[in-house]
């Protein structure tokens, strides 16, 4: 295949197959992130307090940290083809049955399980990843992601409309059931229409599930660490809804809840050793090894890069509303400016990726977020708006061209996990979003904005000093002893 991507010539397989893709994960942000521009309605219908809103936005994106790390999981072993059909379809009847719950304690248990269909980016990554060539994987992968998470502006741009204009007070309901319903229908032309490897191709499994494999055993310790944060996003929203907080859950059940993610983590530390304890009795070869230190330092990325994306889209509204006074409908079609910026940065963030350097292009990218954030962080309600929309704008082309890079990099680490490894990685964009959503429930917006630019700055460092470039072919022994070379940029 040519170095130039031709993404509109639909016959080639590869092509209709990123297309097909890119709109499935379209349909699950639809679906999932409808809950941002429809806050303002569900809140007037349902006479929600700010920090009940508030609370229904971090568990949006709560369910999707372990649901990330369980699907990245499952299609490596099952494939992506049944497993998005299978995520569009389950995701869909959860977001309907939501749309109709009565009570706050309803709408907040059925938007924590709406998270499970946030999961469904990971297996595009693998699909992608199966379909395009090492050379060209950042820009298929950019477009697929980009394209994808336009999903979040087409939410913006579209139901806030329905919700105004049919059903009175219910307006919001039939505006989220019609894009369900849409995201059901789609599952299913999905199974029908693609594949999970080209004609000839092998589809490469793990050869262990249940955790990720390493190659060494300081791997493993930094394994083992950094499934920390992945737990105590959890927590922090345990605390969230604890008496200590919102008071939505007793002292019994949150106490209950810590117990249970310290268990879990125990046994998931337990089940990392299981899988990785050879490497204690003999060297991984030198061909078979890759360096977990890139996927942790990926993962921090991530967690500013998309936990920025998720946070802002979900509070920009209700920002533009409450600091200066817009109507709803003009503050939800505002918000969906930022996401729209997702159609050029995130496929330009893997293009330039793939052009300049991996490494290069993450470094620089993130200085610019730490930059616009830190200017947002001095916003008050004296500027004006036009202001306030560039500057959002300008943050949001650094981190959306950035999540663009880090998935430019995710496929090039071990192939045959790619699923897992984009599975971790898009877990901590939610530990992100829950963070810098929780953040935002508890301190003023310029506060919120200050807190992601500071946090940029500390990931920027990290990348300056210790991401490596990955460069040359790499050889790759395959489950079924099989060498293949990967060429990587």
């Amino acid at each position: 295949m040519a170095d130039r991507l031709n993404i509109f010539n639909f016959s080639k397989p590869n092509i209709r197959i990123l297309h097909y893709t890119w709109f499935a994960f379209f349909m699950t942000f639809v679906v999932w992130l409808s809950l941002g521009p429809m806050m303002p309605f569900i809140k007037e219908a349902l006479g929600l307090t700010d920090q009940q809103a508030k609370v229904l936005l971090i568990l949006n994106v709560a369910m999707t940290i372990p649901a990330r790390i369980i699907v990245g999981m499952l299609v490596d072993k099952l494939g992506p083809r049944i497993m998005f059909s299978s995520i569009l379809i389950l995701g869909g009847l959860i977001s309907i049955t939501f749309a109709w719950a009565n009570t706050y304690e309803q709408l907040a248990v059925l938007r924590f399980l709406s998270g499970f269909i946030g999961a469904g980016f990971v297996v595009g990554i693998r699909m992608i990843g199966e379909w395009f060539p090492a050379r060209q994987t950042g820009t298929a992968q950019g477009i697929y992601g980009g394209w994808g998470n336009f999903g979040s502006a087409g939410a913006a741009l579209t139901l806030p409309f329905i919700a105004a204009n049919f059903g009175g007070d219910n307006g919001w309901r039939y505006a989220i059931t019609f894009a369900s319903l849409a995201a059901i229908i789609y599952a299913v032309i999905y199974y029908f229409s693609v594949t999970n490897t080209p004609k000839g191709s092998t589809y490469f499994k793990p050869k262990k599930m249940g955790a990720m494999e390493v190659t060494s055993r300081f791997d493993l310790v930094l394994y083992v660490l950094m499934n920390i944060p992945l737990f105590l996003a959890l927590a922090v929203l345990t605390w969230k809804l604890s008496p200590l907080n919102m008071g939505l859950i007793s002292t019994l059940m949150s106490n209950g809840i810590y117990v249970s993610l310290i268990a879990i983590y125990v046994l998931q530390t337990w089940k990392i050793w299981q899988v990785n304890a050879h490497i204690f009795k003999a060297p991984v070869p030198e061909m078979q090894r890759y360096k977990f230190k890139q996927v942790a330092l990926l993962n921090w990325a991530y967690l500013i890069t998309f936990g920025t994306e998720l946070a802002v889209v979900s509070m920009l509204a209700m920002f533009y509303v409450e600091w200066f006074e817009l109507p709803k409908i003009t503050a939800a079609l505002m918000a969906g400016i930022y996401p729209v910026i997702n159609l050029f940065a995130r496929p330009g963030g893997g293009w330039v990726s793939d052009k300049v350097g991996r490494k290069l292009t993450l470094t620089v990218l993130f200085s610019g977020i730490t930059a616009s954030f830190l200017i947002l962080g001095f916003v008050d309600k004296e500027w004006s708006i036009a202001l306030v929309v560039g500057m959002t704008i300008i943050g949001g082309i650094f981190s959306k061209a950035a999540s663009g890079a880090v998935y430019a990099m995710v496929p090039l680490i071990q192939r045959r996990m790619t699923g897992q490894i984009a599975g971790m990685t898009g877990a901590f964009g939610n530990v992100g979003a829950v963070i810098f959503l929780t953040v935002n429930s508890l301190v003023s917006y310029d506060q919120f904005f200050f807190f992601i630019g500071i946090s940029s700055a500390i990931v920027f460092v990290l990348l300056l000093l210790l991401l490596e470039e990955p460069k040359g072919q790499i050889a790759e022994v395959m489950p079924d002893g099989t060498v293949e070379m990967i060429d990587v940029k």
